[in-house]
């Protein structure tokens, strides 16, 4: 299959095997996890190509077990991947956590869907916009990416894998059940254009001075795999350079500190986004995942009908892109915000905006999805209500 990789050209693919097919271009050969509605396509494509390749897969018997062993695959050098959907992610949010504090790279794919609890398995959702962020306890930070067709799904996964590594932390790949179970043809890139980011090494050969968790200039630590020679202490609680705990004050708000800086400082860099015609937009929507697809559709049919309106698409949901918010705010006089849940992302839009504009929201969580003629009318609503 590695030959495979350079030789796809066009292919018919579903969001989901996009996924499994991005994370081993980006070097991912240990895959942990549990069949789960609708995320199974992606363990299933790596239980079929990961052997191929000189990787491993192993279907665990349950979630919290899966994430403890691409925590542990990690550690040892492999590039790692799980997959997952909503009552899954909530069992693996302590490891989440885990691993924000012991700085291990880790690509957790959650295919959203219909929650709480084990709610409607493949009925589509975006509903763990908030549970990606705020799921584990205490203060940390968290990439989180969506991508809105097959062929993004392919490259955003090779982004998350490298963010994972570069940065040391976890990274969740926020798809859902529009763009999962959707198939496109794709052009897959050759092996030789994907950007593909090493795991961070030592820069000092195994002695006593080393520190596993001293941090480089851009305050991530170069962790040392297990079974090179250096000696590694790696726990979840608070701790100091060489790795094991301290209950200092100082050392505490140093490290939570960094674990924050590390991405912030970065930030410009990981919030992507697209804009679409916003040169003339007196009115907005913002919108992400298979959502957009829709509210893009209803965006240009409103313009055809005369309303200047335009749409700001994330593709990085956190850290969120406040600076972007902010400036469309300055630029526009309303913005939609539709999702498919109760209201999530609308509240970071709402706060981002600073009250410069007015921020309406369209929810649906019904197991259906949008429509264009949905966003089209609260579209046509908020531009005429800006009128009056």
């Amino acid at each position: 299959c590695s030959s495979d990789l350079g030789k796809l050209m066009i292919k018919l693919m579903q969001g989901n095997e996009a996924c499994s097919y991005g994370a081993l271009a980006a070097g991912v050969r240990f895959f942990a996890g549990y069949p789960i509605t609708p995320s199974t396509e992606i363990a299933e494509t790596m239980a079929k190509l990961l052997p191929k390749m000189g990787g491993k897969f192993v279907q665990m018997e349950d979630e919290i077990a899966s994430m403890g062993a691409v925590l542990g695959a990690s550690l040892a050098g492999d590039k790692v991947l799980t997959a997952t959907s909503g009552p899954g992610f909530s069992l693996k949010q302590e490891l989440i956590g885990y691993a924000c504090a012991a700085e291990i790279p880790v690509v957790i794919a959650n295919v959203q869907r219909v929650g709480p609890s084990t709610g409607q398995p493949t009925s589509p959702a975006q509903g763990d916009i908030m549970q990606a962020r705020w799921g584990t306890h205490g203060d940390h930070s968290i990439i989180a990416l969506s991508p809105w067709s097959v062929r993004e799904t392919f490259d955003v996964t090779v982004m998350a894998v490298n963010y994972a590594e570069r940065f040391r932390t976890p990274v969740i790949l926020l798809m859902d059940e529009i763009v999962g179970h959707l198939r496109e043809n794709i052009d897959v890139p050759e092996k030789d254009d994907i950007e593909i980011y090493p795991r961070r090494q030592p820069k000092m050969t195994p002695s006593p001075e080393y520190k596993a968790y001293t941090p480089d200039t851009d305050l991530v630590p170069n962790i040392a795999d297990f079974g090179k020679g250096y000696h590694i202490h790696v726990t979840g609680l608070i701790h100091d350079e060489t790795g094991f705990p301290s209950g200092s004050p100082m050392v505490t708000k140093e490290v939570i500190d960094r674990l924050h800086k590390k991405i912030d400082i970065a930030r410009d860099e990981i919030c992507h986004y697209e804009a679409y015609n916003m040169e003339d937009a007196q009115y907005a929507i913002v919108s992400y995942g298979g959502t957009a697809r829709t509210a893009y559709e209803a965006m240009l049919e409103a313009r055809k009908k005369g309303y200047k309106v335009g749409m700001v698409r994330l593709i990085t949901i956190w850290p969120f892109a406040d600076k972007v918010i902010a400036d469309l705010a300055d630029k526009v006089d309303a913005i939609l915000v539709p999702e498919l849940n109760y209201g999530q992302l609308v509240h970071e839009v709402q706060r981002a905006s600073e009250g410069k504009c007015k921020v309406e929201f369209l929810g649906k969580y019904d197991t259906q999805i949008f429509t264009p003629a949905e966003i089209e009318t609260a579209i046509i609503k908020m531009c005429e209500g800006g009128n009056n």
